[in-house]
């Protein structure tokens, strides 16, 4: 995964933001929508794609394009920043490939001590009972 290849991928478009804020935020648009289309996208290889789809497949929409946004500053190039940072960061997860867990073998030295100490165990047990007279 090539960061910059990525980064020359998206497309941005500037909205005004909601919410309070005053006159500012009547007049500029300061908050950030950020658009990657998975399928489109020539820097990612196929098994790449395949991973993604499959792992942010919640934030993906029908037509696997992924949209974020940011609207945490009064400035645009900050919110830029931001969303840049949380794309980057949410394509890092997605590729992410856990490890294999292979199943430990218990070595036989291991049972040996168990069932010696169990043996132990059940002998100190025994010579606490009451003898039978019989």
């Amino acid at each position: 995964m090539d960061a910059e290849k990525i980064i020359s991928e998206l497309s941005f478009k500037a909205v005004r933001s909601s919410g309070a804020g005053g006159q500012n935020v009547n007049k500029v648009s300061s908050k950030v929508v950020l658009s990657f289309d998975l399928n489109a996208s020539q820097s990612l290889s196929d098994e790449e794609k395949q991973l993604l789809q499959h792992n942010i497949a919640a934030r993906l929409t029908t037509e696997n394009i992924l949209i974020l946004n940011c609207d945490e500053d009064r400035s645009q190039l900050k919110n830029k920043d931001i969303v840049i940072k949380r794309f980057l960061e949410i394509i890092k997860k997605g590729l992410f490939v856990p490890k294999v867990r292979k199943a430990t073998k218990i070595p036989k030295s291991v049972i040996k001590k168990r069932i010696k100490e169990k043996k132990n165990l059940s002998e100190i047990k025994q010579s606490r009972r009451k003898p039978d007279l019989e």
